[in-house]
């Protein structure tokens, strides 16, 4: 009976150790940030080999405060291979989550808290505007010497000089052209006179020429 005892004792010792052994630890969970494409998401992994039923809920935080809660708590059941669940977060460079754990006497989180990469998983567009293309200098203009004026021939002058004004005088009858070279400055008034003297004079000797005449025939 003493020997059976013992047996029963020592088969119990070793049930409540591997059940210790089997019983689910914080420590068999895993969280981690990562990207689905362009997508980020964050995944946790259980590890408990006892299956124990657990639920799991992510929190954003700041400055050490939950922010926001991602998503609604999803449950998973461990494996030795390990069990995932995702939750759908687009979560930027350097951000803190803390992720809790709920699973038989585990009621904690997971240490140390989560710490997102340095790198988002969807690069965003460069803010800077794309310069404009520079635009085709414009021609200058040619400093060139204008083309002078050519100077009109001696015909295209003559040909092409304005025609004198008419005056309103009378111009002098054909006929008339010696007259016209005659001017105050010319010597017919003195011919004028001594032609008239001479008239004169002549007159004169008739005169006297025939009372002679008639003096002589009377006598």
């Amino acid at each position: 009976m003493r020997i059976l005892g013992v047996a029963s004792a020592t088969a119990a010792l070793a049930l409540g150790v591997a059940g210790q052994a089997l019983a689910c630890n914080i420590s068999e969970f895993k969280a981690e940030a990562k990207c689905d494409g362009d997508k980020g998401v964050i995944v946790v992994t259980d590890y408990d080999a006892s299956a124990t039923p657990a639920e799991i809920t992510v929190f954003l935080e700041n400055n050490g405060a939950d922010a926001k809660q991602v998503g609604e708590p999803q449950k998973v059941k461990g494996s030795a291979d390990g069990t995932t669940v995702t939750f759908q977060e687009a979560w930027k460079p350097n951000a803190t989550y803390r992720v809790h754990v709920k699973a038989g006497r585990v009621d904690n989180d997971i240490t140390p808290n989560l710490v997102t990469q340095s790198t988002a998983c969807k690069k965003e567009e460069s803010s800077t505007p794309t310069a404009p293309a520079s635009p085709s200098p414009k021609p200058k203009p040619s400093k060139s010497t204008p083309a002078s004026t050519p100077t009109p021939s001696a015909s295209e002058s003559t040909s092409s000089a304005p025609a004198a004004p008419a005056s309103n005088a009378p111009s002098p009858a054909t006929g008339d052209s010696n007259l016209a070279e005659t001017g105050a400055n010319s010597n017919t008034g003195l011919i004028a006179g001594v032609a008239g003297a001479l008239v004169v004079v002549g007159g004169g000797a008739v005169y006297f020429g025939m009372r002679r005449r008639g003096a002589k025939a009377g006598s």
